[in-house]
């Protein structure tokens, strides 16, 4: 699941819409939602946040949230290293490795470590 599908399933359960109804709303398929929400699927369109935005009724922090987390949800992410330094490299390809097996904590604290401030 990326930061977005998890957020549009929240925004679907607070207002007890089912995945049929919000594609429905959305003028696209129940598949591409759910695939959307499973991160299957890529970054949706500008077009698509700004409808689920409207359908919502989100507005100001909300929709700029929405939009962000949209940003953050490719779920095949590519990290060019080069020009970087060895240490970089190793960094890049030993998440790339382990991801799937580090529990959540950890991750919350890799994510909490890269939003503080540089030494």
């Amino acid at each position: 699941m990326t930061p977005f599908g998890k957020r549009l399933r929240e925004l679907r359960e607070q207002h007890g819409i089912s995945l049929t109804e919000l594609a429905t709303a959305l003028h696209v398929s129940p598949a591409y939602l759910s695939a959307l929400e499973h991160g299957k699927r890529g970054r949706p369109s500008a077009g698509l946040i700004h409808q689920v935005n409207e359908h919502f009724g989100l507005i100001w922090d909300d929709a700029e949230e929405l939009v962000r987390l949209a940003r953050l949800s490719h779920p095949r992410v590519v990290v060019d290293t080069a020009g970087l330094s060895p240490l970089a490299t190793e960094l890049a390809n030993r998440l790339a490795r382990s991801i799937r097996d580090l529990p959540e904590a950890r991750v919350a604290a890799l994510l909490a470590l890269l939003e503080s401030p540089p030494d």
